[in-house]
């Protein structure tokens, strides 16, 4: 499929304001691979469909998840984590992406992973900090990324766990992974 075939079908699937959204994660995410060394063209791909699925009906996204053997544990917790993995999965069998790096972006863009690529790790911040986003913090995150993709990523990891725990809302173990991941990879460049 062509890109901009890909586009406008990604397109359909969501309110205007969503598609607003899309588009500045592309641009960030080709901002940010260009930054620290990823493939843009990789970076923009996973942009374009990260979101593929988020406007599906959450019984829909429930189904996915159930039927091809993708983590059931994601069902106990907040349904926002759930649109990346059937994202990840549509991407492959309906657009075609074989490209495994490109749906691990896509498939961690909300939870991020322990051992982040540099494509995952470009991909979730550009989620985070893209223009349209207006959340508290949000300025910091995005002063942190200009000189610290790891950095800016435990930020925004920070606040998304300070604002589970402030609604009482129960945090996806992965997440809690993904930043004590990123951390150490923090901590072992400052002592070297």
């Amino acid at each position: 499929m062509k890109r901009e075939e890909l586009i406008e079908s990604v397109r359909s699937q969501m309110p205007a304001k969503r598609w607003e959204h899309t588009e500045g994660v592309m641009a960030t995410a080709v901002l940010l691979a260009k930054r620290y060394g990823a493939d843009p063209v990789k970076a923009e791909l996973a942009a374009i469909l990260h979101d593929v699925c988020k406007y599906w009906p959450v019984e829909e996204q429930a189904r996915v998840i159930r039927e091809n053997g993708l983590p059931q544990d994601l069902l106990d917790y907040d349904k926002e984590l759930w649109h990346a993995h059937a994202g990840a999965f549509v991407a492959r069998n309906r657009y075609g992406i074989d490209d495994e790096e490109v749906l691990d972006a896509i498939r961690y863009h909300t939870s991020g992973r322990e051992r982040m690529t540099l494509l995952d790790k470009v991909v979730c911040l550009a989620d985070y900090i893209e223009p349209g986003r207006d959340f508290p913090g949000v300025h910091n995150i995005r002063e942190i990324a200009e000189h610290s993709l790891e950095g800016a990523l435990v930020a925004g990891f920070d606040g998304t766990i300070r604002f589970l725990l402030d609604k009482g809302r129960r945090i996806y173990p992965l997440t809690v992974l993904s930043r004590n991941g990123l951390l150490t990879e923090l901590q072992r460049r400052e002592n070297r």
